[in-house]
């Protein structure tokens, strides 16, 4: 699946699946009949209000945007203020893989439950920041290959893109029996200007 598509609700998206599915911290705001089996900690055949669970990001959506929401969903710890704090302090020195596999995308769908914005901005100032790592190991990574068990995986998506495209220019280079020659643009633009000089 192409990167652009990663980082929106497409059905045959991997990525996209494996995201939602991860599960955030949510509290029913009104009674459920018959969903007392979703909290382990209860016997009831109807969930109450006030419950806390854990529910699937797919499902906290729907249930939690409508008109009259059934749940309230939290963000989930890692993009709360503490570690928001460690990303804001230096992105490239986290371990962004411990965080989640799929940080970012996960990252643009819980956004929604921070009206504050802080959720976006550190996504952001993270991506911006270790874009130019990810960039400069495509250079080295032969010095520390271990820093790339350190992305998470739309980053090693983009290591992997940029690392392959690097391997094939150099092998272009190196095998190609074609010279380089300028565009006949340019060269009647160089010839133009020194009849230009000329006539000056």
């Amino acid at each position: 699946m192409p990167l652009q598509s990663a980082y929106y609700p497409d059905y045959y998206s991997i990525d996209d699946i494996l995201a939602t599915q991860e599960r955030i911290p949510c509290k029913f705001l009104q009674d459920v009949p018959k969903l007392g089996k979703l909290n382990p900690a209860t016997e009831e055949t109807d969930l109450k209000s006030g419950t806390n669970l854990e529910l699937p990001i797919w499902l906290a959506l729907d249930i939690s945007t409508s008109r009259q929401p059934i749940i309230s969903p939290d963000l989930p710890k890692v993009y709360k203020e503490a570690y928001r704090e460690i990303l804001k302090a230096d992105p490239c020195a986290v371990d962004l893989h411990k965080f989640g596999l799929h940080f970012y995308e996960l990252g643009s769908y819980v956004k929604k439950f921070d009206p504050r914005g802080d959720v976006a901005d550190i996504l952001i100032h993270t991506f911006t920041l270790r874009f130019r790592q990810i960039m400069d190991l495509t250079d080295n990574i032969i010095s520390d290959p271990t820093v790339v068990q350190k992305l998470d995986m739309l980053e090693r998506n983009i290591f992997k893109s940029a690392h392959d495209s690097k391997v094939k220019l150099i092998s272009w280079l190196m095998v190609s029996e074609v010279p380089l020659e300028a565009a006949s643009m340019v060269i009647n633009h160089k010839k133009r200007k020194r009849v230009d000089e000329d006539i000056i």
